[in-house]
């Protein structure tokens, strides 16, 4: 069993930065591949991120691409998306995910086992 509560979020000017950390408790945290996602309001649940039990493995939606970087750091059973040059478009509330989906179901939200309650991010124009 792995409990997931992000932080972080907030609301910031378009083209700022902010760093969302999602704090795992389980002593199977780094056995997890853990995925970032997101979902605006009226709009499905899209994947922002994922990064592999490891760390070794990253890889990224195209929207966010070259502006966000996931991370973790299995010590402290965290994981972190630090999200840079952001945009209006980002707005959502971020949830963070963990799992062990295949490689062409890392983008497929019903592949992940646990989930956190979520963080409203909010970047205005």
């Amino acid at each position: 069993q792995v409990q997931l509560v992000e932080s972080g979020g907030g609301l910031v000017q378009a083209g700022g930065s902010l760093r969302l950390s999602c704090a795992a408790s389980g002593r199977t945290f780094s056995s997890y591949h853990m995925g970032w996602f997101r979902q605006a309001p009226g709009k499905e649940r899209e994947f922002v991120a994922i990064i592999s039990w490891s760390g070794a493995y990253t890889y990224y939606a195209d929207p966010v691409k070259g502006r966000f970087t996931i991370s973790r750091d299995n010590a402290k059973n965290t994981v972190y998306l630090q999200m840079n040059s952001l945009k209006p478009e980002d707005t959502a509330v971020y949830y963070c995910a963990a799992g062990r989906p295949m490689a062409q179901a890392m983008g497929d939200a019903n592949s992940y086992d646990y989930w956190g309650q979520g963080t409203q991010v909010t970047v205005s124009s």
